[in-house]
């Protein structure tokens, strides 16, 4: 029967969590039904190529320079309402595309990792009748309205309470599976710690500080490493800065100077290595970020979360005593400072990631569709 399988993998945007997401279920799906067909597309890009670009440039320039707005419309009930008839209108219009798509490809099942992919093929299978499984598949905390649509047959949830938050929102308890979010496997393998910092050149006796922004190198991340090599405190940095590449620029020049070991990368194949080598991370709590720290076990110092979907994940991680937020500079310096030196903190924070983990979320995902 494995044989016969098409399956059809849908995310948005190329540097993306979502998109991570359906890399990681995609080697799940391979292990699991090795000889199933999958296709993996940029769902948003396929459709609208020119309007996802117009889409994220806009994203992007609210986040960055007036966030209050995203956190206004992130889930808000007005919001969703008033938009209801422009999304009909963008998922009826994706008709004719979807149909094309799924003559050349014909999926039994398709996994989207973003809401609005997930609606649009909602849409087109119940108005044409079409049979095939549709899972909706959350790489955040908090579940928002948008991932709510007639003909979804599962979503999966990055947690029990994130269940409990869908279920208000009417979605039958039955659809709901609290796998986690699907990451690559090798964020569960557990590394010898001093091998790898050996491998990084980083000194065993020392605390490491692993400072990220997600793929886009968000934040004030140079601020940030600016004020932890000001410290006084023996730390060493291993700096991610991703998209950043003011970020990337200043480092090349500024590291070779400083009186802190820095480990620089503008991208990391070996962010797993990373995680384990660090003793705690500076970051954005973005999905994907989040759940892998929770697989590795690793300490948060959250700052300047993004409005919206990044609150609710640092809700989750402050409840669970996985995290510390701070909100300025100076509170950055006092708390890795104050997580440097106690290490009985940084063992109950590691403990408390680890209990709410789910590192095999994405073999869990692919044994559910190889069931349906």
């Amino acid at each position: 029967m494995s044989k016969h399988r098409k399956i059809l993998l849908m995310y948005i945007s190329k540097v993306s969590g979502h998109r991570q997401a359906t890399v990681a279920i995609s080697k799940s799906l391979k292990k699991f039904i090795p000889d199933a067909e999958i296709m993996s597309i940029n769902g948003f890009g396929y459709n609208y190529p020119l309007l996802e670009q117009v889409v994220n440039a806009a994203y992007m320039t609210v986040i960055k320079h007036t966030p209050k707005v995203w956190d206004y419309m992130y889930d808000n009930p007005k919001v969703v309402k008033r938009s209801a008839n422009l999304r009909k209108f963008l998922n009826k219009s994706s008709h004719k595309k979807l149909e094309k798509l799924f003559k050349e490809f014909a999926a039994d099942t398709v996994i989207c990792s973003q809401a609005f992919p997930c609606s649009m093929v909602a849409d087109f299978k119940v108005s044409k009748g079409m049979k095939f499984k549709l899972i909706g598949t959350l790489t955040d905390y908090a579940p928002h309205s948008y991932w709510i649509n007639e003909g979804v047959d599962y979503y999966i949830v990055p947690s029990q309470d994130t269940k409990d938050r869908f279920i208000k929102k009417d979605v039958p308890a039955d659809k709901i599976k609290p796998l986690g979010i699907p990451i690559r496997n090798k964020f569960a393998e557990q590394l010898d710690k001093k091998v790898v910092r050996e491998k990084l050149g980083l000194d065993q006796d020392i605390p490491v500080v692993l400072v990220m922004g997600g793929g886009q190198g968000l934040g004030p991340m140079k601020e940030a490493v600016k004020k932890l090599l000001g410290l006084s405190t023996p730390l060493q940095l291993i700096v991610v800065s991703g998209a950043n590449l003011k970020l990337a620029k200043w480092l090349k020049k500024a590291a070779p100077l400083a009186a802190k070991k820095v480990v620089h990368y503008d991208y990391a194949n070996n962010v797993d290595e990373l995680m384990e080598a660090a003793h705690f991370i500076v970051t954005k709590p973005g999905g994907m970020t989040t759940v892998e720290c929770l697989a590795k076990g690793l300490p948060m110092v959250i700052i300047n979360p993004l409005p919206g979907q990044e609150e609710r994940n640092a809700d989750f991680l402050l409840e669970k005593g996985i995290a510390v937020r701070v909100h300025d500079m100076m509170s950055l310096a006092e708390e890795v400072d104050l997580l440097a030196r106690s290490p009985e903190r940084l063992e109950a924070m590691s403990r408390a990631a680890r209990e709410n983990s789910k590192p095999y979320a994405a073999d869990d995902l692919a044994k559910l569709v190889m069931g349906l």
